[in-house]
């Protein structure tokens, strides 16, 4: 570990990890300095095999992610990986309203892609550890236990292996999650809004292959989300994400796997197939969060640690990834002009590009959430004209899909 970075990454998930491969082609050019400070171990064999999970949980990328991780050179590995989503089917239970996407229709191979999150945060550490530049420290398992931002250099304290130690640098990112601890030291306050609801994520077998087709399905309980996923030892998988109100969430878990599939099966219908098997069922509470300050002078908060979704659009990793995009252009940029990576007025312009596609996400994703959780009948025949007309008209799709595949935000700049 060396006393001084330029860039501290605080966190080693997919959001930091994405940024330290988005500056990897171009670290040695601009002679950066890079640690990648991770508290949970990491295992540092490259290349090591990859072993599928039933259990495990998925991130639905959008098309767009794909021109960033081609730029970042892990595209060709991660595609081994991957399911298309080919075709989206949007309805409301009980009404005649429907949407359908199609990516052909679209011109384009897919409308987004489905990763299992350990795959790709595989493939992100593996492409970091065998970097030859020497630009990068990953540092793990380490703790910062404090940071201490200025106008000059960011301070912080860092714990590795049972010893303490004092480290610089000029720009830290903050991309430790929703529930940082580090975040709440510095005394960054962030709106919370609770939707008073929780996602049940599990994985769900059918009895049918899925044909590519990812489900937005809206009950009178929440909506439901149904990604296809990677077959694994011939059963073929699907993605559950149903949203529910707080107070139906236990009685759902304390169902039996047959009768939980019952219920579900009830709930979505048949029109993916028969539900035959449910992997383990996770759950946790739905809030939409915005954290008040992104950036201070040698600091930025990223990812989670910045902002939290409701899951109905599938959104989340998506503008996190459109940060990190943004952020590793400013970096460059700053780099380019001779100016520190973590002066003010940079971070500010950063934020403020920021700060408006976030607004536009998150209120797409809270004015859809309530508009498909309200059971007014005048809301639902409205719901279903709305969607009955977008599915009639092949422009309105095409600004859907557009918006849904993130084909209207750039990709990253600097390969």
């Amino acid at each position: 570990m060396k006393s001084h970075y330029d860039l501290v990454i605080i966190g080693g998930g997919m959001v930091g990890a994405s940024l330290v491969c988005a500056l990897l082609p171009v670290a040695k050019k601009f002679s950066l300095t890079i640690a990648l400070i991770e508290q949970q171990p990491i295992p540092t064999q490259e290349g090591q095999p990859f072993q599928p999970s039933y259990d495990a949980r998925s991130t639905a990328l959008a098309y767009g992610v794909k021109s960033f991780y081609q730029a970042t050179g892990v595209w060709d590995r991660l595609q081994e990986h991957l399911t298309p989503i080919e075709h989206i089917h949007v309805s409301d239970k009980g009404r005649f309203g429907v949407t359908r996407l199609h990516a052909k229709d679209e011109g384009v191979s897919a409308l987004g892609y489905v990763v299992e999150n350990h795959w790709l945060g595989q493939v992100l550490l593996d492409h970091i550890q065998q970097d030859k530049q020497g630009c990068v420290d990953l540092i793990c398992p380490a703790s910062v236990k404090a940071v201490s931002p200025s106008s000059e250099l960011t301070q912080l304290k860092v714990e590795h292996q049972q010893a303490e130690y004092d480290v610089t640098a000029e720009l830290v990112i903050l991309a430790d999650g929703g529930r940082s601890g580090l975040r709440q030291a510095l005394g960054i306050h962030f709106n919370e809004q609770s939707y008073y609801q929780h996602a049940l994520v599990a994985n769900i077998s059918v009895d049918r292959p899925h044909q590519g087709i990812a489900y937005e399905r809206f009950t009178e309980r929440g909506p439901m989300a149904l990604l296809p996923s990677e077959t694994l030892n011939g059963e073929v998988r699907c993605g559950l994400v149903w949203t529910l109100p707080d107070e139906e969430i236990g009685a759902l878990l304390s169902l039996t796997d047959a009768e939980f599939l019952a219920e579900l099966q009830q709930t979505f219908g048949y029109r993916a197939g028969r539900f035959t098997r449910v992997g383990q069922r996770y759950h946790y509470p739905l809030k939409l969060t915005l954290a008040e300050e992104q950036v201070r002078s040698g600091l930025v908060v990223l990812g989670n640690a910045a902002h939290a979704l409701h899951p109905i659009a599938g959104q989340g990793y998506n503008l996190a990834l459109r940060g990190v995009t943004d952020l590793a252009e400013n970096i460059i940029v700053s780099r380019q002009q001779g100016i520190s990576i973590g002066d003010l007025s940079r971070l500010h312009a950063y934020e403020q590009q920021r700060r408006l596609d976030q607004q536009r996400t998150i209120m797409f994703s809270d004015r859809t959430m309530r508009l498909f959780s309200n059971a007014n009948p005048l809301l639902g025949l409205g719901r279903s004209i709305g969607l009955q007309a977008m599915d009639l008209s092949p422009m309105a799709k095409t600004l859907f899909a557009r918006s849904a595949m993130g084909l209207d935000s750039p990709a990253l700049k600097h390969p």
